[in-house]
């Protein structure tokens, strides 16, 4: 009767309930299977992008015998170290009125100094600045530069009004192009190819600042062009300025570039060359380093033969802003196409540089306990929704991989020019330390360091200053100062055309 019914029911019920747990053990199976998949992707993501201390070593002894090579023989070395005529930095005893025009990417500045003769933290300056019109940028030359003298006629004249020095004699000026150029003096020098959007044909092989200084004089503004730079060397004149013992400078923004102050004697490519100071800035254009003892992961190749520029720029496109976040975006991908942990793979992954190093910032240093920004960035820039904790844990984590590489290779990179010059305590007593200090004590040596990836991501400085400091060891590392400049492509171009004014003389010759 009765009981055999609802031991029927029960018995269903078993089966079912079982039939049921068995679909959940295995999904569960499954989702682990998943996990350890995409887990696997994010360890080798580690082990291929690894900087232990020997590898970073490795790194700076590259740099340097590169640094070398490029300074023997014209085309030498990866490394252009290109000679900039400067051999006079600023060093606080600068007087008088002096402008600078930034040029470098959509933007150009126009900056007007004021220097009372001694060292000041605060220098006395204002700034304007502007949009470049975007069919100037594929435009003439003349076009281009007539746009940009009539601005810095305009700033000029009202400057000169609110002040009492309207009658200055002949106004000098610091110009910064931030774009590859072959320098022939320290105020001129040609164009050897744009950058960055701008396209302008009929400028190509001409003198920069002869193209602007005809565009001034059309306009009836008298103004000499004293030093043609680029930001690099202005972050170093900024950082001279402030502190006599900077001897190198680096940039570490959307792109990276260094440049340091090297023996005249040592620059062999150029034979008899004679400077009053005995010294002269090199400009690296370190962005296009390469030594096979980078940590390169797939993702680098694939980035390097999506590029408009394969082969070039190696070091840049594993260090700077313009890169980084896109290594992030296409590690995602590679987890997204392995599983489903970010759901069904968003068409957002696939298009290029669309999470920016901003963005891969944010999420690094996301310190809400549920990873908030971490979600707001992968549901607004990529679609992706709905992502569990432990997901945007391994996003974070991803974000940090990639940082930490970026900041310890620049660190070698930063000990690799040390090392060249003497200043990473290898040389023994001689080199590195005070000559006649009896108790061989080190020399003081400044970094001057400027770009939005250092000033700005803290996770991106604490690496990168930790790595200096692991490569040199604390003996040597405690005589090593990084210090942040604010922007040297600004003020460092008018300090520059002061200490290279005409009247302090053009003291660079070649025999």
């Amino acid at each position: 009767g009765m009981g055999r019914v609802a031991l029927g029911v029960a018995l269903g019920c078993a089966v079912v309930t079982c039939a049921i747990s068995a679909v959940m053990v295995a999904g569960r199976v499954r989702s682990r299977r998943r996990w350890r998949r995409v887990v696997r992707v994010l360890e080798e993501l580690e082990e291929a992008a690894a900087t232990a201390v020997g590898r970073l070593r490795q790194v700076v002894d590259a740099m340097a015998v590169e640094m070398h090579a490029g300074l023997a023989s014209e085309g030498g070395s990866k490394l252009k170290m290109l000679l900039t005529f400067v051999d006079n930095l600023p060093n606080g005893s600068e007087k008088g009125t002096y402008y600078a025009l930034d040029l470098g990417g959509t933007n150009f500045r126009v900056l007007r100094v004021q220097l009372r003769g001694q060292r000041s933290d605060n220098l006395e300056h204002t700034v304007d600045r502007q949009a470049i019109p975007q069919h100037l940028m594929t435009s003439t030359s003349k076009e281009l530069f007539d746009f940009i003298a009539s601005s810095l006629k305009k700033f000029v004249a009202e400057e000169e009004n609110l002040s009492e020095l309207s009658q200055v004699k002949r106004r000098e000026l610091g110009f910064t192009f931030s774009f590859p150029v072959r320098q022939t003096s320290v105020s001129s020098g040609i164009l050897i190819k744009w950058t960055k959007g701008f396209a302008i044909d009929d400028m190509v092989g001409r003198d920069v600042s002869e193209c602007l200084s005809h565009a001034m004089s059309r306009g009836g503004l008298d103004m000499r062009v004293a030093a043609l730079i680029n930001d690099s060397v202005g972050t170093l004149a900024l950082g001279h300025y402030h502190d006599e013992d900077t001897v190198a400078a680096v940039i570490i923004g959307t792109g990276t570039n260094a440049c340091y102050l090297e023996r005249a004697d040592a620059i062999i490519k150029c034979q008899g060359l004679l400077t009053t100071s005995g010294g002269m800035v090199v400009n690296m254009e370190w962005g296009n380093f390469w030594s096979s003892h980078l940590p390169r992961t797939s993702y680098d190749t694939d980035l390097d033969a999506d590029s408009p520029n394969p082969n070039d720029q190696g070091f840049e496109k594993m260090i700077s802003g313009m890169y980084l976040g896109d290594i992030v975006r296409r590690v995602i991908l590679r987890m997204s196409q392995e599983s489903d942990i970010f759901g069904p793979t968003s068409s957002k992954l696939f298009v290029r540089f669309i999470l920016r190093t901003p963005l891969m910032a944010e999420m690094h240093e996301d310190d809400s306990p549920d990873l908030r920004v971490v979600a707001k960035i992968l549901r607004d820039t990529l679609e992706i929704s709905d992502v569990p904790l432990k997901v945007r844990k391994l996003v974070v984590k991803i974000c940090d991989v990639v940082t930490r590489r970026a900041a310890r290779l620049a660190a070698a990179g930063i000990v690799g020019i040390l090392k060249k010059i003497g200043r990473d305590g290898s040389g023994g007593i001689t080199s590195a330390r005070v000559k006649g200090g009896s108790q061989g004590k080190m020399r003081r040596t400044v970094v001057a360091i400027e770009g939005g990836l250092y000033t700005g991501y803290g996770m991106f400085r604490e690496y990168l200053d930790a790595a200096v400091r692991e490569i040199l060891g604390e003996d040597v590392a405690q005589h090593v100062i990084l210090k942040v400049m604010e922007d040297g492509s600004g003020i460092g171009a008018a300090l520059l055309a002061a200490s290279h004014s005409a009247s302090s003389v053009d003291s660079v010759q070649l025999l």
